[in-house]
């Protein structure tokens, strides 16, 4: 079955393959950006990403020599900013220990920071034609319903099995091609929920094709419902600069956020509360709109206000900046809303513009 497998698959690739501008290289460091956005992430977003990372960090050399915070502000938006942060690590970590050069085998590359074992099966497929298989969400799909596997994926077990089983289908020649071709099999024919079995290249080899439950698979774990975290955002303006720190929590790490205090409280408290936490005589707190932003496993609700604070010296781990200092920090897409309407008080706008609730994604 698996060179049936892969020759029916890789004529319906070179017929059907998405044009994508990291197709068709073999160069490990353009492999292992693409894939390092690509997680978790639309492909629709990561591609004026990618070109623009590209185009600034040309080379792992490149990445590595750049402070940390120009990457961040670079992946600005992007989301999940921790595989940002990862791959500059990585880059250092190949110019320190591997002479600037991507290693070949899974093994090795799995040493790097933030290679995991499917980015390692990407990169020494795609880039080094080794006989390995890329395991993300959408092979796992297609492995499940063509091999009938019919267990919770999750499993560790069953994980294993897919990956010998995924391994099994990968041919000699063009190992990337195919493991591209699984990607977008996954993601345009074997979709979640009904998949277009109809126009799928390889419906005759699938097991839950011919059993006529492919709808069911893959068997996936129950995930909990994200926690809802409230959050009042206090703007502490000092004259024409407003108070913002870089988060060192793993969550966000390195991204400039203003200062949050947890739970929502009654609006009057809140001047105690700010000098409590961080030695400052704020003013009575106006209004000045909600946000809210869905992370994975949490959702952050919060209620935005402006206040004014005597202090012209900022507590340690903060800073007060002015509007155009905070454009060039990098901010999560959580404080997006909160940035804009620091933005508009600073530069002589109405702070208030914007006033109600919004659904942001990470």
């Amino acid at each position: 079955m698996p060179d049936i497998f892969s020759d029916l698959l890789l004529s319906w690739y070179d017929a059907h393959a998405r044009a994508l501008p990291w197709r068709g290289i073999h160069n490990a460091y353009h492999t292992w950006v693409s894939e390092t956005m690509l997680q978790q992430t639309r492909v629709e977003t990561v591609l004026s990403y990618y070109e623009r990372f590209l185009s600034r960090f040309p080379t792992v050399e490149a990445l590595a020599d750049a402070p940390e915070d120009e990457v961040l502000k670079l992946w600005e938006g992007l989301g999940y900013y921790r595989r940002a942060a990862n791959l500059h690590r990585g880059a250092q970590q190949v110019m320190a220990e591997y002479g600037g050069e991507l290693p070949q085998s899974v093994d090795t590359l799995k040493k790097i920071s933030g290679i995991g074992e499917y980015t390692a099966g990407a990169i020494a497929s795609i880039a080094f034609d080794q006989q390995v298989p890329a395991v993300d969400g959408n092979v796992i799909r297609v492995v499940s319903r063509v091999r009938g596997i019919r267990e919770n994926v999750g499993v560790p077990s069953v994980r294993r099995r897919l990956q010998r089983e995924a391994a099994a289908l990968v041919p000699k020649t063009r190992p990337g091609d195919f493991n591209q071709a699984m990607m977008d099999l996954g993601a345009t024919v074997c979709v979640p929920g009904t998949p277009s079995c109809e126009g799928c290249p390889v419906a005759a080899l699938c097991d839950a094709y011919h059993a006529g439950d492919a709808e069911d698979l893959p068997e996936l774990p129950r995930k909990n419902p994200p926690r809802n975290i409230d959050y009042d955002l206090c703007l502490l303006f000092s004259g024409n600069r407003v108070l913002m720190r870089q988060r060192t929590e793993r969550m966000l790490q390195g991204l400039w956020v203003f200062p949050m205090l947890e739970e929502h409280h009654a609006p009057g408290r809140l001047p105690g509360l700010v000098r409590r936490a961080l030695g400052l005589t704020a003013s009575v707190p106006e209004a000045a709109g909600e946000s809210r932003h869905v992370f994975t496993h949490q959702v952050w609700r919060m209620r935005i206000y402006l206040m004014h604070v005597k202090e012209e010296t900022a507590p340690e781990g903060w800073r007060f900046v002015t509007a155009e200092e905070m454009d060039a920090l990098a901010l999560p897409t959580a404080v997006e809303k909160a940035a804009a309407i620091v933005r508009e008080k600073l530069k002589g706008g109405n702070a208030h513009a914007q006033n109600g609730p919004r659904t942001e994604n990470p």
